[in-house]
């Protein structure tokens, strides 16, 4: 066919058709102006990351605001039902008030919280012990907050004395309804409460979210339905001007709204709408296959600590077999002032045959943020971190090492730094340890100080004095996390002419020939027959390391039986040792299956292998 000829009519059909599923604008340029249903359900659980990880205090003062802040919805539905007889509509025009203020300032109301933290833990990233956790410190800061509120109406003189009257007659309706009246109406608000959230998750401007807040709660007094929050501000207001007995309002008036609400926001709303989405809503959460789920027992069973979900965003090339090589993951803080971290990675991965070194930077937020994550804000982070980033792949791929960069924007970060290891399936991770990191502080979340539990890949912390790594010192027990130092030096030696000595500690001059017999076998089976051998019989460990720190550059510390594992766990990583010596150093713990009590206790019998190349 010519150039000249007309396109085929059916060709040209063909290629709209195909652009148009490619997600391109078809031939009527119709660009779709609204979130799909997976694209609401990715906003709902960023947002309820942030909830269901919140610390007890914050979620109880949150929701103590929210309590006080519903008696306004109590404070105006009475002045209005007083001021214009109880006319139907006219007295319910400003009852969403307090839920408006609720919502919208992003506070913890029991209701609305119903929504996210169940879409998690149907996802199986939360356990049910943690939601539970979740709800109760919600529902208990609401109440207070409630109780704050009545107290203020009754005795504070807020009200009129008609006002009062039809305060207490507000009350009394709910107190002389049914449980199982109560128990239905409540389950019909707890639908509409749910459904603002996820109406609220598809909303794309303030504005919007107010009409629907404002229309949805409307529906609750003209339904005359019952919210939990604010029978419990009518009920404790009932117990502080007339005779109603506490127990008698919350048995027969909450706890059937509370159960209403409860089955009405998780049951009709929340499964409804998980089993709506697609089998892809959380693929970035579970990262291509990724083991990221809860197993059945953590989830019925599990911690009271939920398991974060904070996309990993890639701002470099990933290598073809994610699989195949040695993966170095090495979370920073600041990409320009972390160069030697960088470095002393490469030197380690350099010793593998194929290797990938895999900076992360974690970007700290703030530990609250109202409907998750600002889309605009969260891509400005990106693309500045992919900038600083860029000089640090360059210092990688001057290694001739693969390098793949990622970002981590949370408001957390020693979870998502182990979470990462986790998913990527690193074999080695290495961090910076100083008082200035993320992850040593600890803000929003665990910090450092706090690790108990094996780590999910070998792990290696740095403490950077003007690293230098001509001249290794490796205090040498029987462990694994001593075989894990021993590793990294061998390392060094071959992709840095390191030269290394290693210490072995013994407890009187009696045990000195046995301890130059171990410290031979130790160094034939870690392929350093080159290394200076010392053997102290003093029996103090850390004096010794002292004393022999001064002549070198680096010391690469295990967990020395019961002492130094110890103190990383208990005493914020104070280690006298490594306060009182001018070298760098570097703590190494392995990979492994050892309980708690087995790793500050006590060492397991293991069989010892040379590391596999």
């Amino acid at each position: 066919m010519s150039t000249d000829d007309p396109p085929d009519p059916e060709e040209t059909v063909r290629e709209a058709v195909e652009r148009s599923r490619s997600g391109a604008p078809a031939v009527g340029e119709v660009v779709r102006d609204r979130f799909s249903t997976d694209e609401v359900f990715q906003r709902i659980v960023a947002a309820a990351d942030e909830e269901i990880t919140a610390g007890s205090r914050e979620l109880f003062f949150s929701g103590l605001a929210a309590g006080f802040a519903i008696t306004i919805t109590f404070l105006l539905y009475a002045s209005l039902t007083a001021s214009t007889d109880g006319h139907p509509v006219l007295s319910a025009l400003l009852y969403p008030l307090g839920f408006i203020y609720i919502i919208i300032g992003g506070y913890q109301l029991y209701t609305e919280n119903t929504l996210p933290p169940v879409a998690l833990t149907l996802e199986r990233l939360v356990s049910i012990p943690a939601l539970l956790r979740n709800w109760i410190v919600v529902l208990a800061g609401n109440f207070a907050g409630g109780t704050v509120g009545a107290a203020a109406l009754a005795w504070g003189g807020v009200f009129s004395p008609s006002t009062a009257a039809t305060a207490v007659d507000l009350g009394r309706k709910g107190i002389e309804t049914a449980p199982e009246t109560l128990f239905v109406k409540a389950a019909f608000a707890g639908l509409i409460v749910a459904g603002v959230v996820w109406v609220e998750y598809a909303a794309r401007d303030t504005v919007s979210r107010i009409v629907v807040v404002y229309l949805a709660f409307l529906a609750v007094p003209l339904g005359n339905l019952f919210h939990v929050v604010v029978s419990y501000a009518e009920m404790t207001y009932l117990v502080f001007v007339t005779d109603l007995s506490i127990l008698v309002g919350l048995t027969e008036f909450v706890v059937p709204v509370l159960l209403g609400n409860t089955v009405g926001g998780v049951v009709l709303v929340t499964v409804v709408n998980y089993f709506q989405t697609t089998e892809h809503r959380l693929e970035s959460a579970r990262f291509e296959g990724a083991k990221r789920q809860l197993s059945p027992r953590e989830w019925v069973f599990g911690s009271l600590a939920g398991r974060s979900y904070v996309p990993l965003v890639d701002t470099g090339d990933r290598t073809a077999d994610v699989d195949g090589p040695y993966r170095v993951i090495v979370p920073i803080s600041n990409p320009r002032t972390e160069m030697r971290l960088i470095e002393l990675a490469c030197l380690i991965a350099d010793e593998r045959e194929s290797a990938v070194v895999h900076p992360v930077h974690v970007v700290q937020v703030p530990g609250r943020r109202t409907g998750g994550y600002g889309s605009g804000q969260h891509e400005r982070i990106i693309d500045e971190s992919d900038r600083k980033l860029e000089d640090v792949r360059s210092v990688v791929r001057s290694h001739d090492i693969e390098v793949e960069t990622s970002t981590i924007v949370s408001h957390r970060s020693f979870e998502e730094i182990f979470d990462v290891a986790e998913r990527e399936n690193a074999d080695l991770l290495m961090i910076g340890w100083d008082d200035d990191r993320p992850w040593t502080a600890g803000r929003g979340g665990r910090s450092l100080t706090d690790l108990g539990g094996a780590p999910p890949c070998d792990f290696l912390a740095l403490r950077d004095r003007d690293l230098d790594t001509s001249r290794l010192l490796l205090p040498t027990v029987d462990s694994p996390d001593c075989a894990l130092g021993t590793e990294v030096a061998r390392a060094l030696t071959e992709t840095a002419g390191s030269t290394s000595t290693l210490l072995h500690v013994v407890k009187s001059p009696d045990e000195r020939t046995a301890g130059e017999e171990f410290l031979q076998r130790w160094a034939t089976d870690y392929g350093l027959d080159d290394a200076e051998l010392v053997v102290d019989d003093s029996g103090d460990v850390e004096a010794a390391i002292e004393r022999e720190a001064a002549d070198h550059s680096l010391i690469v510390l295990g967990a020395v039986e019961r002492g130094l594992l110890t103190r990383l766990v208990a005493d914020s990583l104070r280690l006298d040792v490594v306060d009182e010596i001018d070298c760098s150093v570097l703590l190494a713990e392995r990979e492994g299956s050892r309980s708690l009590r087995e790793r500050l206790f006590g060492r397991r019998t293991h069989a010892r292998e040379p590391s596999k190349r």
